[in-house]
């Protein structure tokens, strides 16, 4: 039951669009409609900037962190991976808007590691602003990092519902991103930017 619960608490966690919050309340515009349509902090931060990329970020990892953490020190590991799982289902197809298409995991799924496996989690969100500085695409850090973190996973020694969350989350977040993967093959893919860039229309 305890396990049920915490999955279903990830879920709702998960499920909490902050990205559309965020611009909806201080900027009256829905970030469905500007930019890539993604309600992400990537998304967020490349339209209006790091004032609101920042906090985005920091709650995205958030809402997959605290379930995955909750869920290891409450129960075990296996339930923690369940709980963060199912904060990146629902950052995916959030309640909250209609499980209309939500962002693409990634900042969640780095919380849930940190959540459970906080030496693997370190690596990865190293291993994702090492490729960023270099590419300066998001989805190519993204992509690497999703390519990474199994094998980190098995190096490390992790358990097993680790190894297999981080081989299941990092297929996940490249079938999400085959769209990017599209788009840098035919050299159509945005370099991120930290400076704000004006949406059209806003």
């Amino acid at each position: 039951m305890t396990t049920a619960l915490l999955v279903l608490a990830g879920y709702l966690a998960g499920s909490m669009p902050f990205g559309y919050w965020l611009v909806r309340l201080t900027k009256g515009v829905d970030i469905r409609t500007v930019g890539s349509g993604n309600i992400g902090a990537t998304n967020v931060w490349r339209t209006f900037g790091r004032r609101y990329g920042a906090p985005v970020v920091l709650l995205d990892v958030a809402k997959g962190f605290v379930p995955a953490l909750l869920g290891a020190l409450l129960v075990d590991e296996l339930t923690g991976v369940l709980a963060g799982s199912a904060a990146m289902l629902g950052h995916w197809r959030p309640l909250f808007l209609g499980f209309e298409r939500g962002g693409k995991m990634v900042a969640t799924g780095g919380g849930v590691f940190l959540g459970v496996a906080p030496v693997l989690g370190l690596a990865g969100a190293i291993s994702w602003f090492a490729v960023f500085v270099l590419a300066r695409y998001a989805s190519v850090a993204s992509l690497a990092t999703a390519l990474a973190v199994p094998v980190l996973a098995l190096l490390l020694d992790e358990p097993w519902p680790v190894v297999a969350f981080a081989a299941t989350a990092g297929a996940a977040v490249i079938v999400l991103h085959r769209g990017n993967i599209r788009r840098l093959r035919d050299g159509t893919e945005n370099r991120f930017h930290f400076r704000k860039r004006a949406a059209a229309g806003v």
